[in-house]
Formats: C-alpha cells, structure tokens, sequence
C-alpha cells in the first residue's frame, strides 16, 4: 500500500508545479472557444445544407 501513498505524494508534487490560468485568462479563452465552436458548427451546417441540397438535384 506504500506505492498508493508515493504516487500520491508525487501528483501533489506534479500539480504544484502547474501553471494555473488566472480567472481573467481563463474567461477569455473560454469565450475564444465558444466562439470558434459556434463557427465551425456554422460552417458544418452550411456544408451539410449545400450537400444535402446537390444529392437532392441529383437523385431527382
């Protein structure tokens, strides 16, 4: 059971060493990926509708 305890003992000592982002950094990169998501969903939806819309021409 010692190794349950040095594995441990070594995440504590691996998470201090961890560059934790401060709350305005934090905010910011959280909106940078809202926002980047909403876009590539976007894109996905208009590619998915212009796809969509040729098989429906070609299939006619």
């Amino acid at each position: 059971m010692t190794w349950i305890r040095e594995y441990l003992q070594e995440v504590t000592q691996e998470m201090k060493k961890v560059n934790w982002p401060d709350r305005q950094e934090l905010i910011s990169n959280t909106f940078i990926t809202i926002i980047a998501t909403l876009i590539i969903s976007a894109f996905i939806f208009g590619a998915d509708q212009v796809i969509s819309s040729a098989l429906d021409l070609l299939y006619r």
